[in-house]
């Protein structure tokens, strides 16, 4: 059977095949926040969690208790946060306003999805924080539960991965439009579909760890465009990219606002009319953008060079001006799993030539070499080592033999060279690369209500699946074998 081919909307982001080639059960994501629920899992383990009902009974003793803590177990007060439609940068940033401290002082594992429900643990540095500041934080959507106080901030190693548990509406039930198979034929025909992918995933150890298209940007997926022109020190073009580049599901104002800063149609190189034009439209809500233009604008300059380019694209966090590059090595990976997909490479195998990592020391890559092929094999099948592709960067080393082909390939058809990953402009933004699993392990399972009916879809289904994922991973990759839509 041949390899089942993605939609246009994932080729775009260098997902070229499905991982499976059964049916999938069609059917959307995310109608609601609460249909998507995200569970952060972590290695941690603060003093106060067991005891949470018992300090919750003596609040005469609270405030003694509060000071005493803050002396002897740590500076920092870990909490769990619960949010409903934000994302984490987000609320981070309204945490610390409401609490009148620096976002800096609030630390996490990792971001979490905007439109879901998610579950984290965030720590806040200084004693001058205790639950009692925490309790009078009232915002929409969040709940802030304490766990007690650490000496260490909670970070980006704690994070060992998400448990995710998802609700797919509008699944077909059957035969047709409605089921026609009848109630219970239309439920058996679903959970055929879903037992036969999960067999097909289970036998292959795995999907492809793709980067999901949140990776790239969910409304306008072009971070990595930008990624790839700062790579060719494209400033410029990189700004424009941003400010400018239309797609179907933004508002009318913003697509109004976006043709008027286009320099090309007021003029060129001096276009500021557009610009301004531009600015003046622009959607409140999208305040990078109307930053940027800000800055390009301002002082009555009659014309536009370089440095004001480099100024207008540092109006982003230092943060935010990384992922660009990030999302650039996201695509090319992409691109490498998808080639080597279309040409028949195992992912759950290594080859001669191969890079692997091991469980037990994750930062150490190995090339694997005829005589020692049997024995990495050996561990690959353990779950103990597993086979990696390239996130690229100036020190990349490439594989040999089919995988180094594939590598070298993705970089010639792209036009782009190792060394254009020192960005020369934005030195802090280069990258020296490192690597990444081709594959990621998943158990789904059906949960318990697993199929019922679609209250918001009449005449259709819903499924509710559970899985696990390690960091870095993303739930739609997993999804998107089974609703094949």
């Amino acid at each position: 059977m041949s390899l089942k081919e993605s939609p246009e909307s994932e080729k775009r982001i260098g997902i070229w095949y499905y991982g499976t080639k059964t049916e999938g059960i069609g059917g959307f994501i995310k109608t609601r926040p609460s249909d998507f629920v995200v569970r952060e899992v972590t290695a941690r383990e603060e003093r106060d969690e067991r005891e949470e009902r018992d300090e919750r009974e003596k609040k005469d003793e609270r405030e003694k208790k509060d000071e005493r803590e803050k002396r002897e177990e740590g500076k920092y007060l870990i909490l769990e946060l619960t949010k409903e439609n934000w994302d984490t940068y987000g609320v981070v940033r309204e945490i610390s306003r409401r609490l009148r401290v620096s976002k800096n002082r609030i630390g996490f594992a990792g971001t979490k999805d905007k439109f879901a429900v998610t579950t984290q643990r965030i720590s806040i540095w200084g004693e001058g924080i205790g639950e009692r500041e925490v309790e009078r934080v009232k915002i929409k959507g969040v709940s802030l539960r304490k766990l007690g106080r650490s000496k260490k901030a909670v970070h980006l190693g704690d994070l060992r991965g998400n448990e995710f548990e998802i609700l797919v509406r509008g699944v077909e039930g059957g035969g047709g439009e409605g089921g026609g198979e009848g109630e219970g034929g239309g439920e058996s025909e679903i959970k055929r579909k879903i037992e036969a992918t999960t067999a097909e995933i289970e036998a292959a150890g795995g999907v492809p760890n793709f980067f999901g298209v949140q990776r790239f940007g969910l409304n306008r997926p072009l971070t990595h465009l930008i990624g790839k022109r700062l790579t060719r020190g494209e400033i410029k073009e990189a700004v424009l990219c941003y400010i400018s580049d239309i797609f179907p599901d933004e508002t009318e104002d913003a697509k109004q606002a976006r043709r008027l800063c286009r320099l090309e149609e007021k003029g060129g190189e001096g276009g500021l009319e557009g610009l301004k034009a531009g600015l003046k439209k622009m959607p409140a809500f999208l305040r990078h953008e109307k930053a940027m233009l800000n800055e390009l604008v301002r002082g009555g300059k009659e014309s536009l060079n370089e440095a004001d380019f480099r100024s207008a694209f540092s109006v982003f966090p230092k943060n935010l001006q990384k992922l660009f590059v990030h999302a650039y090595q996201a695509y090319l990976f992409n691109l490498v799993l998808s080639r080597r997909k279309r040409q028949g490479l195992p992912f759950n195998e290594a080859l001669v030539g191969d890079f692997v990592c091991f469980r037990s020391e994750l930062e150490r890559a190995e090339r694997v070499t005829e005589e020692k092929v049997e024995a990495v094999n050996r561990l690959v099948k353990r779950g103990r080592a597993f086979v990696t592709a390239p996130l690229f960067g100036y020190e990349t080393e490439f594989a040999g033999g089919e995988a180094g082909e594939i590598e070298r390939a993705v970089l010639e058809e792209e036009g782009c060279e190792l060394s254009d990953f020192f960005i020369h402009k934005f030195p802090e933004m280069s990258s020296k690369g490192t690597r990444r699993a081709v594959l990621v392990p998943v158990k789904v399972r059906l949960c318990s209500d697993g199929i019922s009916e679609d209250e918001l879809n009449p005449g259709r289904k819903k499924v509710r699946l559970n899985f696990f994922l390690p960091k870095g991973s993303y739930a739609t990759v997993v999804l998107r074998e089974y609703l094949k839509s």
